[in-house]
């Protein structure tokens, strides 16, 4: 997900940036399913719940659907255009960036437009698309201003998670010259997290000198911190630190002297997966009957990070979950382990 962007009305997709869940669990068995069905159906019904979900009215959910039917439906050409005009703009934003990792250039002329939006953030995702899919005259120096210049740290934090999935080294120096920026009267959560989205940039650039940034965030001195915690958490697997596995595998553990919540958990099962380590199918068994629809969505996407067809039926089960949230999730489990 993206960097928390809100839209009209309220409406907000955010990239985990919502407080850490520090409720225990409920339940430890995973649900499931009555039926059985070919890997074909599944994936049909996957794509079907997905699609559904693009019209939802929750913002959130059109934007987690929408990447989850990247390379997998052939009406997503058509959804992303939809997304491209959606009301929401964590939602244009979203879409901006499926198109340019999509390479649908046919959605060109609807970029261009977005270039001129209202909101920094669906603008920065325009030029990223509008860059990935070789578009001319694209002039990306907007990204360097809004992340020097912005004064919503929310916008910077975009702006560098742009540069560093652009890929271009040459941006090293504008994120260097931003993580010195002081952001005045700005909660030091959010300075936090907005170090460590530069730091990613920078490593995705080649700048490993920056993963001891990553790495510090992951023993929080204070609750407050956990989001932080969990950021990093995700950063690591993104950027294949396997360096870090140790810590991970230590920080998961239950009885370790640092016992983390559900949702810091899940996220190490999830970058431990990226890492090349599946096994951690059990973590999300601890909490895929969980109260909390965040918390079971969340295993949902564990299962799917593992690339493992024995949890097939747990995804066939949360296809029919009461939240709309844990089916979308479910769907892209569903996806991402056919595709692995």
């Amino acid at each position: 997900m993206l960097s928390g962007c809100s839209g009209g009305g309220g409406e907000t997709v955010a990239r985990q940036d919502r407080p850490i869940e520090t409720r225990a669990s409920q339940g430890t068995q995973a649900p499931v399913a009555r039926t059985g069905r070919s890997n074909r159906e599944l994936r049909s019904a996957a794509i079907e719940t997905l699609l559904e979900m693009t019209s939802d009215i929750s913002p959130e959910l059109r934007a987690n659907a929408l990447e989850a039917l990247q390379g997998q439906s052939a009406s997503l050409e058509s959804v992303a255009a939809l997304g491209l005009s959606d009301r929401n703009e964590g939602v244009r934003s979203v879409a901006a960036m499926v198109v340019g990792r999509q390479n649908l250039g046919e959605l060109s002329p609807m970029l261009e437009g977005l270039v001129h939006d209202s909101s920094p953030f669906v603008q920065a995702s325009a030029l990223f698309g509008l860059e990935k899919i070789g578009a001319s005259g694209v002039d990306l120096t907007p990204l360097s201003t809004m992340l020097l210049d912005s004064e919503d740290i929310r916008v910077s934090s975009h702006a560098a998670f742009i540069l560093g999935e652009l890929g271009n080294p040459s941006a090293i120096p504008l994120l260097q010259q931003a993580a010195g920026r002081s952001w005045g009267q700005t909660a030091p959560i959010q300075r936090q997290i907005f170090r460590l989205q530069v730091s990613e940039a920078m490593i995705k650039l080649g700048d490993q000198d920056s993963l001891h940034v990553v790495r510090g965030a992951l023993y929080p001195a204070r609750p407050e911190e956990l989001e932080a915690t969990a950021l990093a958490v995700q950063i690591i697997g993104e950027v294949r630190d396997r360096g870090a596995i140790d810590q991970l595998i230590y920080l998961v553990d239950e009885d370790s002297d640092r016992p983390m919540p559900a949702e810091v958990r899940l996220a190490i099962a999830g970058s431990l997966a990226k890492l090349g380590l599946r096994e951690g199918g059990f973590i999300a068994d601890e909490y895929a009957q969980d109260l909390n629809p965040v918390i079971r969505a969340q295993a949902a996407t564990v299962y799917g990070r593992t690339g493992r067809v024995e949890h097939f039926p747990k995804l066939e089960a949360m296809l029919v979950d009461e939240s709309p949230q844990v089916r979308t999730a479910a769907a892209g489990g569903i996806l991402e382990i056919l595709g692995s």
